[in-house]
């Protein structure tokens, strides 16, 4: 029977069911919402953040973990703030995942959280300590711990972040700084300015660059040039102490340069560093040409451990560097930080760009066997072997078969061909053991012996170990797909790092709850074929007790 329902009219939203809510929390205790609470929110050691919050005025005003775990779910989702705010007011699963488990309240507003992490960046500034680093860390810790993972393999690759800023090309950066300093002189000091540049500060950066002809560069940098002289000299120093002065000075030290005549000229681009100034919106941004794409910002460094025991991967290590930093040198720096939350670490996985003899120093130190997949640099036209024999030293050999015993000398290292043999040898005229005024000897450096024994481990590996940087790839997507095209919403180093370590944590608890979830599955099974068995051997048991019955009868 057709009723139209008229039972929302006129109702007080708080006059429901008061078991409804109750029961609904219930439910949720069943959710991975709930498992995020479990193994997140309440394993967040909220005494990190301490220092940030005042004995006198109660700020901020809000706990720590529910700030730091809402940061993480809108990472995980990939929320704007103002998502975020509509998610913990509105949503009760996202509600019981930051602790919350009754409606009515709101923990924080978008000031708040604002200003925790401008409290957060400040503590960086001051001690140096990435306190999201810390939470990463102790919450990576307590996983591979609760979980039972073992972390002898790791593997390793980065990615670029870039920053959220539009790409200035050179002159345009250099009038786009002098207006952001125009902004904050005084009236008179504006007026000196206008009277003199006019037409930079009617058109703007990006008009006045549209207008300019090819011919007429040289008469442009010559008239930027002036326009920095005369500013530093007549007007910047009334400025000093703020934002823009920083950027007028650095872009003044970064672009020009004092000539033979004492006339300030532009530096030729080649003497213009890639960590200069890329855009007055973002000076912590880098500049870094890959693959012919070009990037502004920073480069994020990510290593997983692999236990291919349980085939679980949790990512134990965030390294974060301007993106001009070499891959090689950010795993240098993060080794010891590796090694604390994997001590028993002996085998990384990663490709060329992070073989350097640095590492191959340090690892040999720590005893962990290094898995290149790819060579970077030229290849050489006659390969050379290293084999390290236990207790007798190192043989070197050479394409036509010859093996010989390598010698130290003073400085370097040296095998002694048959020059024989080498004089028969089709690739002779390639070879550096035939070259030079010693023929059949070939001398090379400790790295060179660090560096073929780094390449030949992965040939001693078996091959269903040989691939396992390869899936590092899909970790690399897990960041970059919540990005676009690399380029975050937010710019700043300390942003981007908020961003990659809250997203780690944010990926560390999908995979542990997906495993988990799997293996309760498992154990669920296992369980019903348990007392299937127990069903049928009972009834197999009464069948037999019956059988015997009929058979006395």
């Amino acid at each position: 029977m057709f009723r139209k329902n008229e039972n929302h009219i006129e109702q007080d939203i708080f006059n429901g069911d008061p078991f409804a809510l109750a029961n609904e929390f219930k439910r949720l205790e069943e959710s991975k919402y709930y498992f995020f609470y479990k193994t997140i929110f309440c394993n967040i050691d909220e005494e990190l953040f301490a220092p940030l919050y005042c004995e006198d005025n109660g700020r901020p005003n809000a706990p720590a973990n529910i700030l730091i775990s809402a940061i993480v779910l809108k990472e995980k989702y990939n929320w704007s703030y103002v998502e975020l705010i509509e998610q913990i007011r509105n949503n009760l699963a996202i509600r019981t995942a930051v602790g919350e488990f009754s409606v009515g309240t709101m923990p924080f507003d978008e000031a708040t959280i604002f200003n925790f992490m401008n409290r957060v960046h400040e503590y960086e500034k001051s001690t140096g300590i990435n306190l999201f680093n810390e939470v990463f860390k102790s919450l990576t810790k307590k996983q591979l711990q609760d979980l039972k993972l073992k972390t002898g393999i790791a593997r390793t690759d980065s990615f670029m972040v870039d920053s959220n800023t539009r790409s200035y090309g050179r002159l345009e950066l250099l009038i786009e700084v002098i207006l952001r300093f125009y902004r904050v002189f005084s009236d008179a000091d504006k007026a000196l300015f206008v009277e003199r540049y006019t037409e930079y500060e009617e058109k703007g950066a990006q008009h006045y660059i549209y207008e300019i002809a090819g011919s007429d560069l040289p008469h442009e940098h010559e008239q930027i040039a002036e326009a920095y002289y005369w500013i530093k000299y007549f007007i910047a120093e009334r400025y000093n102490t703020t934002e823009e002065y920083e950027n007028f000075i650095r872009v003044y030290d970064e672009q020009f340069k004092i000539d033979e005549n004492e006339k300030l000229i532009l530096r030729d681009k080649s003497e213009v560093a890639s960590d200069s100034l890329q855009s007055p919106d973002d000076p912590d941004a880098t500049y870094r040409n890959k693959r012919d794409e070009k990037h502004h910002g920073q480069i994020a460094s990510v290593t997983e451990i692999v236990d291919p025991e349980k085939g679980l991967n949790m990512i134990i290590d965030i390294g974060i560097a301007p993106n001009n930093v070499d891959d090689s040198k950010i795993l240098n720096d993060r080794l010891p930080e590796i090694m604390e939350i994997a001590p028993d670490l002996e085998e990384i996985h990663y490709d060329g760009g992070y073989g350097s003899a640095d590492n191959d120093k340090v690892m040999q130190e720590m005893n962990i066997t290094q898995v290149q997949t790819a060579v970077r640099g030229k290849k050489e036209k006659v390969e050379m072997k290293i084999e390290v024999i236990e207790n007798e030293g190192i043989e070197l050999s050479c394409p036509s078969g010859q093996k010989v015993a390598v010698e130290q000398t003073k400085k370097n290292n040296k095998a002694k061909f048959d020059v024989d043999i080498c004089g028969q040898c089709s690739q002779k005229d390639d070879c550096p053991a035939y070259k030079g005024k010693n023929i059949g000897t070939f001398y090379f450096s400790n790295e060179y012996i660090l560096r073929k024994i780094r390449i030949n481990n992965i040939m001693q590996l078996p091959l269903d170990r040989r691939k396992k940087r390869a899936n590092v790839e899909a970790t690399m997507h897990e960041f970059t797909y919540r990005t676009r095209g690399h380029k975050l919403k937010v710019r700043g180093a300390f942003k981007a790092s908020l961003f990659v370590y809250a997203t780690a944590i944010a990926i560390n608890f999908g995979r542990s709850y997906r495993y988990l979830r799997k293996s309760d599955q498992k154990s669920d099974v296992l369980s019903f074929f348990s007392f299937l068995y127990g069903r049928v051997e009972e009834l197999l048991l009464k069948l037999c007790e019956k059988s015997r019955l009929i058979f006395q009868f």
